[in-house]
């Protein structure tokens, strides 16, 4: 039984040297984003709001199409400019790399980011043409998961070359987040909390949803990628998962700058 429900979800409390991980991630994305040059096409609007800006990365030669990637951070932290080294997988693999921002807690519930990183999502494919991959980590996973439940607002042409989506570390049912302390953040009730659930609602057909976390991470984020790869495979999705031996929260992503590892493969297929 869970007693204390704010150091179930507190990564960096048992993470040795997490705060290094934070430290590092902005200085390793400017200097990838200096090294692509004109390839990096920064700051593009896709809403009228400041945060409504994405990053759109573009590999050397002809694009085999579009990875999304949606950033964590609770819904509350961060932004696009830490993770834009974590694109460097997929360029590598011939693909282009959209990062979105968006408009954080406690300025935007959750129902609200969800409808903006769908605006992002659209606007990135009109941007690149081919199939479309997404991913996300930690909250970012329950976003891009968010996005293929049948009552997704993305559009005909883009759920059309929409493939696959990668959920790393994500959190599927929002329920628990109602007793952690953030929720003075969030200002999730019970109703939101359910209707922003992806296990509590039904996946599209049609698309392979891989639900990926690191084995030593906290066990509810396990908890977690395991609910919803039982729930959706009982709704008849195409799930997989996997946890991945030896990786913690903040280092689970690392396979997003390798073009041959398994989670990069498991992202592009």
């Amino acid at each position: 039984m869970i007693r204390d429900w704010d150091d179930a979800y507190a990564n960096r409390d048992h993470i040795p040297g997490a705060d290094d991980f934070v430290r590092r991630w902005p200085e390793e994305a400017a200097a990838f984003r200096a090294a692509l040059g004109e390839r990096a096409e920064l700051d593009l609007a896709y809403g009228e709001k400041p945060r409504q800006v994405m990053d759109l990365f573009r590999p050397e030669g002809q694009h085999l199409g579009l990875l999304v990637f949606v950033h964590g951070g609770y819904w509350r932290m961060f932004d696009k400019s830490n993770w834009s080294h974590f694109a460097e997988g997929a360029l590598a693999s011939g693909w282009a790399v959209a990062m979105p921002s968006y408009t954080l807690a406690p300025e935007a519930r959750i129902s609200q980011i969800t409808q903006e990183v769908t605006a992002a999502v659209e606007a990135a494919a009109g941007l690149v043409q081919g199939p479309v991959r997404l991913a996300g980590h930690s909250a970012g996973g329950h976003l891009v998961t968010r996005l293929v439940c049948r009552d997704s607002c993305l559009s005909e042409d883009v759920l059309e070359r929409l493939e696959r989506v990668t959920s790393i570390s994500g959190v599927h049912d929002l329920r628990p987040m109602l007793r952690l302390a953030m929720n003075a953040d969030l200002r999730l009730d019970a109703a939101e909390s359910r209707a922003e659930s992806p296990v509590l609602r039904e996946p599209l057909e049609d698309v392979r949803v891989m639900a990926w976390v690191g084995a030593d991470e906290r066990p509810e984020f396990v908890r977690q990628t395991t609910l919803l790869a039982n729930i959706w495979t009982g709704l008849g999705a195409e799930m997989a998962q996997v946890k991945d031996a030896g990786r913690h929260h903040f280092d689970v992503i690392d396979g997003l700058r390798e073009a041959d590892s398994p989670l990069m493969q498991a992202v592009l297929g």
